[in-house]
């Protein structure tokens, strides 16, 4: 997280008990490999571990909010400790009996102040950590009161079934997008209730024109032209769990890879100005970004962006994401970063984290990287 979103921004508590950013695709972008050196945005965790399971040399995760931070502590003792299906238990994917025990068994080997966090939070475990946000709280809202006035239980699970794709479409025109639907979807997914309910007002500090509209087409998109039968995000949207599918970090193929590398990964309660100008002498192969800049304005955004790309390697790759605001290269560092729009461009159509209006991926020029 940058300095002046934070500026701005509550951060006592957990904003996003999950990462809502495909890391299918974010993986694909970076094209992480061996021996790389990874910045990653910390959110909840999920995006920094994926980045593990291809053995970079080192991941430095920052966030400047410790209730993040105890998300990413929580899920790095889960990996050491628990089994596969345990995880998923703990998460919230999967039903279960006790979760306070499965975090009895992790608690232990977590720092002071993440230990603190969850110790005080008993409530936040019983329900599976998955679900512990603001911004799964405003999902589950959406869910229990607002989703059961437009379509039945019957009719979501049939969504969720997915299918081929003219049948997605069919089903969708004939089935789904009723009146009910357009009118509930723009009132609940308006810059108003999502400023209450799921992200913070500020930020929406530099949106302009209409939030719903943007959503709703996303989403329409996710409903057909992607299967919802491998969106783990639009199930746990829908279900409040994963159904049929799981995010990167959490599928079965990818846990002991994850688990092997957990002493490359470090965490940091900083901004990345912070970071940098503590050790200024890092140097970075690959950015997660998350969706950071669209909490700034285009003068930081510039100068951040500029400072993050004085500390790459030559082909070090940016991948961000878009949301609501427009961020991409400027034109004052176009010596230096080359935006890379038709891989972008084909990622963004297969994201399942749908409601980004872009996805951004850009490299550093050879020759102009830091040494």
């Amino acid at each position: 997280m940058s300095t002046e979103a934070a500026g701005r921004a509550d951060f006592s508590f957990i904003r996003y008990a999950q990462c809502w950013e495909d890391a299918d695709i974010l993986l694909e972008a970076l094209d992480v490999g061996e021996g790389d050196v990874c910045l990653s945005i910390a959110s909840a965790g999920d995006n920094s571990l994926s980045l593990l399971s291809r053995g970079p040399a080192r991941v430095i995760a920052v966030d400047m909010n410790p209730a993040q931070l105890a998300c990413l502590a929580l899920r790095v003792e889960a990996y050491r400790m628990l089994e596969h299906d345990e995880l998923l238990q703990l998460v919230g994917s999967r039903e279960c009996d006790d979760r306070e025990a499965l975090y009895r068994r992790c608690r232990g080997a977590m720092d002071g102040q993440a230990r603190a966090f969850w110790d005080a939070h008993p409530q936040l475990i019983r329900a599976g950590i998955g679900s512990a946000g603001k911004f799964e709280r405003y999902f589950a809202a959406f869910r229990t009161r607002v989703l059961p006035w437009i379509h039945p239980r019957h009719r979501v699970d049939r969504l969720l079934e997915g299918g081929a794709l003219e049948k997605r479409r069919r089903f969708y025109a004939d089935s789904w997008a009723n009146r009910r639907w357009g009118l509930l979807f723009r009132l609940f997914f308006s810059r108003f209730v999502m400023g209450r309910m799921g992200r913070d007002p500020a930020f929406f500090r530099y949106v302009e024109g209409s939030v719903a509209e943007r959503i709703l087409a996303r989403t329409r998109h996710a409903l057909t032209e992607l299967d919802p039968a491998a969106n783990p995000y639009l199930q746990w949207i829908l279900t409040g769990r994963h159904t049929t599918a799981l995010p990167h970090a959490l599928r079965e193929e990818n846990f002991e890879a994850i688990r092997n590398n957990l002493d490359r990964l470090e965490w940091h309660p900083k901004s990345i100005e912070q970071l940098l100008a503590a050790e200024p002498r890092l140097r970075f192969d690959c950015y997660n970004l998350s969706d950071i800049f669209e909490y700034m304005s285009d003068e930081s955004f510039h100068q951040l962006l500029s400072t993050l790309a004085g500390h790459a390697r030559d082909g070090a790759r940016f991948a961000y994401w878009n949301m609501l605001v427009p961020r991409s290269r400027p034109p004052e560092l176009a010596d230096v970063l080359t935006p890379n729009s038709e891989l972008a461009e084909r990622l963004h159509f297969q994201d399942k984290a749908f409601f980004y209006s872009r996805f951004v991926v850009e490299t550093v020029e050879a020759e102009t990287g830091a040494r």
